[in-house]
């Protein structure tokens, strides 16, 4: 069975810095807009930026494999090579990271390669792959 699209919308406070961050950084694709909101082919997911006013975005940390990860997040699930192609463009933008890209759970059931970064919002995004995909949802 193939996956569907998701669609998630998210507070931003900067529409011109999520066009920038979503735009220009990550490479998405821009869809449909208004004054007040913008779509963004994020990997084949419709993901909307909406301007709004609100407060720091992370209210929780959980420890995942040594490293504190922020809650909330969300993110999209990559193949390996695009995941690398990803963390290099993300390494010669100079990005400061939340969780550099990492391997977690080495050798383990559910091995991924993974990174956290925050948009100029402070909304926090994980970007992962998986060794083995048939892993991904492995008990």
């Amino acid at each position: 069975m193939g996956l569907n699209p998701f669609h998630v919308a998210i507070a931003v406070n900067d529409l011109a810095a999520a066009r920038e961050f979503y735009g220009d950084l990550l490479g998405c694709p821009e869809g449909r807009s208004d004054a007040n909101w913008v779509d963004f082919n994020l990997y084949g997911h419709q993901f909307v930026c909406h301007r709004s006013d609100t407060g720091d975005r992370i209210k929780a940390f959980n420890d995942v494999d040594g490293k504190r990860v922020p809650v909330p997040h969300y993110g999209v699930v990559l193949d390996w090579q695009s995941w690398e192609v990803l963390a290099e463009r993300l390494n010669a933008a100079g990005v400061d990271y939340l969780i550099e890209p990492t391997i977690r759970f080495k050798g383990k059931p559910g091995e991924q390669a993974t990174l956290f970064i925050a948009d100029p919002s402070g909304n926090v995004l994980e970007f992962k792959a998986m060794r083995d995909s048939s892993q991904l949802f492995a008990g």
